[in-house]
């Protein structure tokens, strides 16, 4: 297996398979963000603005559906365990919209994360490493997949079963009512009448696929990023080691350049994961609040539904809150590996033979352990630490604000 070659000055190995390793743990994220247009391009020429014209067209979709959303709950609709449905339906679209804005802001820094993930995969200098950091990327691809399938199966039952299972119905008027997955404000247009009828429903299905590839596609950096740096942490534990066993590298002037290498590599997964935090936290903070809400009015609509014998609406609202549950699990999963392998990295330095090195290399050692002592983190608006224990606290507020709705809503 040739999967490794040395450059013209004849010492850093690089991984000859590096755009296939790169094609095949970045493949499910560029799907979903390269439709929406986050996904970075190098386009030339007119093509160059075509991801803004995708995220204005899509904005305005998402607009579409939200501003005569809010006007329909505020003037017409009567009913408040519908107006709760509907706030549910709106709140996620809104901080979709909202994830969707911080996403093109932080374009660029996503950009930059993108090539940083591509520089360490050509960088690679041995098999093991490769081996370690397909191990990882293999996680944050499945993770990815996961999130894509849960929402999407969310969407698909709320945007197209549920409609097609509730059917036309005659209101006291005598008028055939079609459902629509968004209600609209009818002073603006009338929906029941066709085409508009065709037109909204259609717009509807689009914001539909845009707030899932939004949501999906936030999970699925976050995997991608948080994964590649705990495979490179693996890596500097390997070198580390390396270093104590290999005889040759001990007996040679090999050892302090090996180390420093070391040190710098080190410092640089340290200032991806920073990186990343900056880039994401404005999102998390949204999906945190949000996730929360939603989760509370989510059971509370299958206590409802299961008490009206609603079988596809508890169903449907069954798979949401599923969904949702899941993917902030996992949001919650990836901060806490990041946070986890960070600060175990001390404890693994001092765990090996770090006695047989030379007195200054065991001092250098001493700093890989301080900086151990403030782990990298994803944090939610630099308020929360993304966590497990964060995600507890979730299902135990959603529960807290469904006791108060039962308590308060008739």
């Amino acid at each position: 297996m040739h999967l490794f070659t040395q450059d013209q000055m004849g010492h850093k190995p690089g991984n000859r398979n590096y755009e296939q390793d790169i094609v095949f743990i970045t493949k499910h994220n560029k799907w979903l963000l390269k439709s929406i247009g986050i996904w970075p391009s190098v386009l030339k020429g007119a093509a160059r603005f075509l991801p803004k014209i995708i995220i204005g067209i899509f904005t305005l979709a998402l607009c579409f559906a939200i501003i005569p959303c809010i006007l329909y709950i505020v003037f017409e609709e009567r009913d408040s365990v519908m107006k709760l449905k509907l706030t549910g339906l709106l709140s996620f679209t809104v901080s979709c919209l909202f994830k969707y804005w911080f996403l093109s802001v932080q374009k660029p820094k996503i950009e930059d994360c993108i090539e940083q993930v591509q520089i360490d995969w050509k960088q690679v200098e041995f098999p093991n490493d490769r081996e370690l950091m397909l191990k990882y990327g293999q996680v944050g691809r499945n993770l990815t997949i996961f999130c894509s399938v849960f929402m999407c199966s969310g969407e698909i039952f709320y945007s197209l079963i549920l409609p097609y299972a509730i059917g036309t119905f005659i209101d006291e008027h005598n008028r055939t009512i079609k459902p629509v997955i968004y209600p609209t404000y009818s002073v603006l247009f009338d929906v029941q009448t066709s085409p508009i009828y065709e037109i909204v429903y259609t717009v509807h299905v689009i914001c539909g696929y845009v707030s899932s590839s939004i949501t999906a596609g936030t999970y699925g950096l976050a995997a991608l990023f948080v994964t590649h740096a705990c495979g490179q942490i693996d890596i500097v534990v390997s070198h580390l080691s390396d270093l104590i066993h290999n005889e040759h590298i001990k007996k040679t002037s090999i050892l302090n350049r090996r180390f420093k290498q070391i040190i710098e590599h080190h410092l640089r997964i340290l200032r991806f994961s920073a990186a990343v935090n900056f880039m994401l936290r404005e999102i998390c903070l949204v999906e945190l609040v949000c996730s929360t809400c939603n989760i509370c009015l989510l059971e509370y609509y299958c206590l409802t539904d299961w008490k009206e014998s609603n079988t596809i609406g508890l169903t449907t609202y069954t798979m949401l809150l599923i969904s949702l549950t899941f993917n902030i699990f996992i949001l919650c999963y990836i901060g806490d590996l990041l946070i986890e392998k960070t600060s175990s990295m001390g404890q693994t330095c001092f765990m090996l033979d770090w006695y047989n090195l030379p007195g200054k290399t065991i001092q250098g050692l001493v700093l890989i352990i301080a900086m151990s002592g403030s782990p990298a983190k994803i944090t939610a608006g630099s308020i929360a630490d993304l966590s497990l224990s964060t995600f507890v606290n979730v299902l135990k507020t959603s529960v807290a604000y469904l006791n108060f709705l039962r308590a308060t809503v008739t």
